[in-house]
């Protein structure tokens, strides 16, 4: 495993060398190591992805304030029915 600098350590080392740099943190244990690691090596990064899910929120909010723009009189929750019904 690529650890903590430029030396190979195993997930062990690398969670007691976390909790020793970082006592102020809450401690990793070797399974969430082995999830960053997993992520690491397909991702090629660390960082969180957005879901396919929240994209579909983020349309549908989008759509609503929309339709909301748009038509002032009719109440949001049958704006709301409305987009989400195909």
């Amino acid at each position: 495993m690529i650890g903590y600098g430029n030396r190979a350590r195993t997930q062990c080392e690398v969670a007691r060398l976390f909790r020793e740099t970082h006592p102020d943190l809450p401690p990793l244990n070797q399974g969430t190591i082995s999830k960053i690691e997993a992520h690491y090596r397909e991702m090629g990064h660390v960082r969180k992805v957005p879901s396919k899910r929240q994209a579909v929120v983020d349309d549908t909010k989008l759509n609503l304030l929309l339709a909301l723009e748009e038509n002032q009189i009719t109440p949001a929750r049958q704006l709301a029915r409305d987009i989400s019904t195909p």
